[in-house]
């Protein structure tokens, strides 16, 4: 029943393959789209900037999503879990501390981490250490430290506050997933291939690739779909009147960090705007907050953990990202 089921499963994914050709054949020799040209003069401008914003993220998005599934999909079929058991500590508290600086290593931003560390838990990876990984590795990134430089030449508090509360941030949560989950499987009923000594081939890689590229890119459209209408439709002069309240202003940016749902190595250009009217604390919120948790990478979330699990990393992480912010900029 279950083989009848994935054939099933590859059988339609050939016929919407097929359909969709057909249909992009038939559009581009039966369908005169001159008649067109104009439609864009009656279309209102905010909704022409709300396609605008969301091409332009949907196009810096989708090269790091590929890259996130190919790394994924090689994991899923080159790795062994007796080669993730050989590379972890022994203590469970020990894996967290290399577990942090992953990211230092292997450039990843919060597009591509999501299915890699999945992919890593499902083949041993203790729970608690891939969330440490898929918190931190976003920040601890040699393209976002030289992007933060960069953005806040006259600031080195908030380059080296932005790393060093991203380590706090990322061990504390490790530790209290690692206490309240042990080894619980908080991953979605999903297909999991031991690794055998079948032969694997780079075909294998390229079909699981494709697979889990389309699962990934669906939500990755409604959540880029999401912060485009957000980021048109919002009356950004609502920020200018918190601004100075050191209580409210850091839950705002993390707020406009989570909706905007920027990638890592751009967001620091953002928060410079920023300068003139928020203090370095919101911006720091800002700028810790995002690349851990956004809309899009939120909705990535849901696709591969329980629901139950995502609710409550959702609501730990702004909880210790705005303790640990008020705690350290008293």
């Amino acid at each position: 029943m279950e083989a009848r089921s994935l054939v099933f499963n590859r059988v339609s994914k050939e016929l919407v393959g097929i359909a969709l050709i057909a249909m992009f054949l038939f559009l581009l020799f039966f369908v005169d789209f001159t008649s067109l040209a104009n439609l864009h003069k009656n279309i209102p401008q905010e909704w022409l900037n709300v396609n605008t914003v969301f091409l332009s993220i949907i196009f810096e998005a989708i090269p790091f999503i590929l890259l996130g599934v190919i790394v994924s999909s090689f994991i899923q079929v080159f790795v062994t879990e007796d080669m993730i058991q050989k590379v972890m500590p022994k203590s469970p508290i020990v894996a967290m501390i290399p577990a942090v600086f992953v990211g230092v290593l292997f450039p990843m931003c919060e597009c591509v981490i999501i299915p890699i560390v999945r992919r890593l838990i499902q083949k041993g990876l203790p729970l608690h250490v891939g969330i440490v990984i898929l918190l931190s590795a976003p920040i601890m990134n040699p393209v976002v430290f030289l992007s933060t430089v960069y953005a806040f030449q006259k600031n080195d508090y908030v380059v080296y506050a932005r790393f060093g509360i991203t380590i706090l941030v990322a061990l504390f949560i490790g530790l209290i997933v690692y206490y309240c989950y042990r080894e619980r499987n908080v991953l979605k009923d999903v297909e999991v291939s031991v690794q055998t000594s079948k032969k694997k081939s780079w075909k294998d890689v390229m079909n699981q690739t494709v697979d889990e590229f389309f699962d990934t890119g669906k939500y990755l459209l409604i959540g880029a779909f999401l912060a485009s209408v957000f980021q048109t439709f919002f009356d950004r002069n609502v920020l200018d009147a918190v601004a100075h309240n050191e209580v409210i202003a850091p839950f705002i940016m993390m707020g406009f960090g989570y909706v905007l749902s920027i990638c890592s190595a751009a967001d620091a250009f953002i928060a410079a705007s920023f300068g003139h009217v928020f203090s370095v604390k919101a911006l720091l919120a800002f700028l810790v907050f995002g690349p851990m948790l956004d809309m899009k990478n939120t909705l990535m979330l849901f696709a591969y953990f329980q629901k139950k699990f995502v609710f409550f990393l959702m609501g730990i992480v702004i909880v210790s990202v705005y303790t640990i912010l008020q705690i350290i900029m008293l």
